[in-house]
């Protein structure tokens, strides 16, 4: 084939997809005395459509310029296309906090303020009339997966007279903790992780699921044989983190890196996944 043909193709595709983006909305949520704020994407028409509570990382929602495009926008953008309405409450930047990767004593715990902050997002949602009310589920990445699973535990019901979370995704999370708290999940709860992930070990998490056996809505991990920690960031080589806070081993060193297979699985899956 004629390479100029091919090169118009690839520049006519590239414009199709900024076409087809949607800029992210910047909303603010009011939680008390704390206003969350927090990225929006929202799909075209009156709706109602599922809503996502997705919850970022311990690098933050807005880390570097390029973080949001590079992972969380890509899922915004993703999961919009899909038909959902996502919504990215920032834990960090909205107590004046920058990320927390490297601090050993964090003031925003997974299990408290996270889950505080993933609840108030879901009732954000459901007084919004494009959003199904009774179909929003969470979504984490990371120690924001590791909440997902703390906030979706039986005994952490909502109280708030809304409807509960349909269901939870939890991309690598952290699960010694949990499993240590014989963890189980109320919803169904998908958990994805690589098994040469050093940052977040999948044995571990393979041990709480099996340890939710019997007394557990339906939970199921997906283990991506040979993904590293952030296999679903798009286009990213392995690199080496150091001085890490928490990690598997007391080193404070982990990989992360794209895992071309286990993205393209986990882009399908999930959305399926949360569609239920």
């Amino acid at each position: 084939m004629d390479l100029g043909l091919i090169i118009r193709a690839l520049a006519g595709a590239a414009v199709l997809w900024a076409t087809q983006s949607v800029a992210a909305e910047q909303v603010d949520i009011p939680d008390g005395s704390l206003t969350l704020h927090a990225k929006l994407y929202r799909p075209a028409g009156a709706g109602p459509f599922p809503g996502v509570v997705a919850l970022h990382d311990c690098g933050g929602l807005n880390r570097r310029r390029k973080a949001l495009s590079q992972l969380y926008d890509a899922w915004g953008q993703h999961l919009l296309a899909d038909g959902f309405a996502v919504v990215f409450p920032d834990s960090f930047g909205s107590r004046g906090l920058g990320p927390q990767c490297r601090v050993r004593a964090p003031k925003i715990r997974v299990w408290r303020e996270r889950v505080a902050d993933a609840n108030a997002a879901r009732r954000w949602l459901q007084t919004q009339g494009f959003v199904r009310a009774d179909h929003i589920s969470l979504l984490g990445w990371a120690s924001g997966g590791t909440a997902a699973l703390w906030a979706v535990r039986p005994n952490a019901v909502p109280r708030d007279g809304g409807a509960d979370f349909r269901s939870a995704a939890a991309f690598y999370p952290g699960c010694r903790r949990l499993r240590l708290t014989a963890w189980s999940a109320r919803v169904p709860t998908l958990i994805l992780i690589g098994s040469a992930d050093d940052w977040t070990l999948a044995s571990t998490c393979q041990q709480m699921v099996a340890g939710a056996r019997g007394r557990s809505a339906r939970a199921e991990i997906v283990v991506y044989p040979g993904a590293p920690h952030e296999f679903d960031r798009a286009n990213a080589p392995l690199r080496l983190r150091t001085g890490l806070a928490r990690t598997a081993d007391p080193s404070g060193k982990a990989h992360r890196g794209t895992n071309a297979a286990a993205r393209a699985d986990a882009l399908k899956r999930v959305p399926q996944f949360l569609a239920r």
